[in-house]
């Protein structure tokens, strides 16, 4: 059993986030929902909190009411293999509300912060060539989804 979970406290759709979210990412499941009943805060018969794996890490969601509201300060890191995959979940992230922001980071339709990511991203920023590195920095700083062939380009690589 994982011994740190992340926890997600959303207004009063956790279930659906849950399933949008296991939709996304392979070895993705809900594992347990647990409902309120006659005597909880919630409506009867909805989801109180919904377990879900998200390829293996476990999280934790809570329909918590509309206290509390996601902010930047927390984020989803995705690391993606191909511009393929960055452009499939930045998609499927950013619809029904979703909103792009700078430097590969999005706001799904619940106000989550995600990173969509490359990993060629990370392996320009580390390039053994200091100016190829801030090359590829400026380029990444007038994205938002971050475009593989553009980083290649603008570094000379």
């Amino acid at each position: 059993m994982q011994k740190i979970t992340t926890f997600l406290w959303f207004a009063d759709q956790a279930e659906q986030a849950a399933e949008f979210y296991t939709s996304l990412f392979a070895n993705s499941r809900i594992l347990d929902v647990q409902r309120y009943g006659e005597g909880g805060p919630g409506p009867a018969g909805t989801a109180m909190t919904v377990s879900f794996e998200l390829m293996g890490q476990r999280f934790l969601a809570l329909n918590g009411g509309p206290q509390f509201t996601f902010n930047e300060a927390v984020s989803l890191y995705v690391d993606c293999e191909s511009q393929e995959e960055v452009d499939e979940l930045w998609a499927k992230l950013t619809a029904d509300g979703g909103e792009e922001a700078p430097c590969g980071w999005l706001k799904d339709k619940w106000g989550l912060s995600w990173q969509i990511i490359p990993t060629r991203l990370t392996e320009l920023l580390s390039h053994p060539d200091p100016a190829k590195a801030q090359q590829a920095m400026q380029a990444m700083l007038k994205m938002q989804k971050i475009e593989i062939k553009a980083l290649e380009e603008a570094a000379g690589v």
